[in-house]
């Protein structure tokens, strides 16, 4: 298994839809920045988002485990094999994350509990 590294796109506001369902004063998410860089594989990583990694744990899995050209999104989705564009779930304001495969392999950095 590898390492993936997930990168901060953008943080985003749906205006339109934050005025009409967000709490007053409702602005881009709090938890992430642009360009802020984490490295993943079988856990979320510290200092990320619960409820983005909720979100797009499923394609660092895959991309972890060697996904890419033979994977449902490349050639229709993405044109650049080991790569996905994900957001996390809050439709007001989205986070934008390119996931990155990454030859670095991954090592468990705790001690299992038995």
């Amino acid at each position: 298994m590898k390492k993936v590294r997930i990168t901060v796109l953008k943080t985003t506001l749906d205006k339109e839809l934050a005025a009409e369902y967000g709490a007053e004063g409702l602005k881009a998410c709090p938890m992430l920045r642009e360009g802020q860089v984490f490295y993943a594989d079988y856990a979320k990583p510290e200092g990320f988002c619960d409820e983005a990694w909720k979100a797009i744990y499923q394609y660092v899995f895959a991309l972890a485990h060697g996904a890419g050209k033979d994977t449902f999104y490349y050639g229709d989705w993405i044109r650049v094999p080991g790569v996905a564009i994900c957001s996390c779930n809050d439709g007001l304001r989205p986070v934008i994350f390119k996931l990155e495969q990454t030859d670095t392999e991954s090592e468990i950095d705790y001690q299992p509990v038995r």
